[in-house]
């Protein structure tokens, strides 16, 4: 019976936390499936845990969940590779009777152009800006989640932030013949 109720117990925590790693393991992966296999993972590994190893049931279970898609995304990268034509993030479907302002907020929150942003980094460099820009996590906690040093968590930020900052460009704006064209877009008619 004592197994029983630590089982429900360690259940109910995982679900309390639920929200937060499909959303980490979402924007890491840009795939629902492998979120969804992510926290599974994550799951297996949170009740094989005893209770020594966890100080605080968040930061274990959010360290699991971005080492798990670190490792994934190394092996991944490797299969996109072989991928021809340019890969793009699978989109999030939700239930027709999902709650609407909810959907809202993760249709804003994960559009297509931040995963495809996300794309561009490495694991570890996506890792560390989305624990610290997303999820609002310190260099400490992130250090500690992903077992790197603070300075290589802030180099890796800075990394990130460059990436972004390079990614973000505005189209060019061209009057051609009293028609506003956009480099690379031809208007036919």
């Amino acid at each position: 019976m004592d197994d029983a109720f630590n089982d429900l117990a360690e259940t109910s925590i995982f679900e309390r936390h639920r929200g937060l790693l499909f959303s980490i393991a979402y924007r890491m992966l840009g795939s629902v499936t492998d979120a969804e296999d992510a926290l599974q993972d994550a799951f297996i590994r949170w009740q094989r845990a005893s209770e020594a190893d966890v100080r605080s049931p968040k930061a274990f279970l959010v360290t699991i969940v971005s080492r798990l898609c670190i490792n994934h995304l190394q092996s991944a990268r490797a299969q996109r590779e072989t991928y021809v034509g340019e890969w793009l993030p699978e989109p999030l479907v939700t239930d027709p009777g999902s709650d609407v302002s909810r959907i809202a907020q993760v249709d804003e929150s994960v559009s297509m152009a931040v995963l495809l942003l996300l794309e561009r980094l490495t694991p570890a460099e996506r890792a560390v800006f989305l624990l610290g820009e997303i999820f609002d996590y310190t260099h400490a906690e992130i250090a500690a989640m992903l077992d790197l040093s603070e300075a290589n968590c802030r180099q890796l930020l800075k990394r990130a932030r460059q990436t972004e900052r390079r990614a973000i460009k505005f189209p060019r704006v061209n009057l051609d013949r009293g028609i506003l064209r956009f480099r690379g877009f031809s208007p036919t008619r």
